[in-house]
């Protein structure tokens, strides 16, 4: 199983949200760059980065920070926030993103996501950020009526490499990721599923990972990292 440590970056500065609330965030000591370092020094193979203007904006207004880190990296990088166009997807590949997340475009555009995955194979991974059951868009700040279950099955069979499935009502509160929606929508497809959400402690992650879930490639860790709940040199030791 994957751990992807994260790192969302808003106005230059590693944060993390409460619930998704862009009101309620917490701004950490740490530039992104100098984070994302300490990740690749200490061994991460994975690293997820949103960046939280552009997902507001939907645009790519953190850019120059992901290039930088990108040239920094020895392993795997998906980003994601903001990616609305061909442009954008192109332009985070030539840096060196691995996964470009596709989110509000995906859900709104099906066309666009159907030809993107076909233009860039296994690059395409999408985020379904989930409040109830049902997507939320836009930075988390417009609520839809589109069950992720659902969702999933339209988009089955286009290409799709990867699924993050965020319950935003558990991102960010150290409460715990929701392992029951998050494995019943698993058990719906076969495109593999990162939990995003909630993770509190290295128990979380160990225990996840001993289960051994079939279609869940792995999860993202937040909140228990930057808060110190999480030893990250402890955490390195079960990649």
């Amino acid at each position: 199983m994957k751990i992807f440590p994260a790192i969302d970056i808003k106005d230059g500065k590693c944060v993390r949200l409460f619930k998704g609330d862009f009101n309620k965030s917490t701004e950490y000591e740490k530039s992104p760059l100098e984070q994302a370092t300490e990740f690749f020094d200490l061994g991460y193979k994975n690293l997820h980065i949103i960046d939280l203007d552009g997902a507001l904006k939907g645009d790519l207004i953190n850019e120059n920070l992901i290039k930088e880190i990108c040239k920094k990296k020895i392993s795997e990088i998906q980003v994601g926030g903001g990616i609305r166009s061909t442009e954008h997807i192109k332009k985070l590949i030539d840096y060196g993103v691995d996964k470009i997340i596709l989110g509000t475009i995906a859900v709104e555009d099906i066309k666009f996501l159907n030809d993107v995955c076909n233009q860039f194979n296994n690059k395409i991974a999408i985020s379904l950020d989930v409040r109830g059951g049902r997507i939320a868009l836009r930075g988390w700040k417009k609520q839809t009526n589109i069950f992720a279950s659902e969702f999933v099955k339209k988009i089955e069979n286009i290409g799709v490499a990867r699924i993050i499935y965020t319950d935003i009502v558990k991102d960010g509160t150290k409460t715990g990721p929701n392992l029951k929606e998050t494995i019943d929508l698993s058990n719906l497809t076969k495109i593999p599923i990162v939990i995003s959400g909630g993770v509190s402690s290295i128990n979380d992650v160990i225990n996840i990972k001993k289960k051994n879930f079939p279609n869940i490639e792995g999860i993202i860790i937040g909140k228990a990292i930057y808060d110190g709940n999480i030893d990250i040199k402890k955490l390195s030791g079960i990649i």
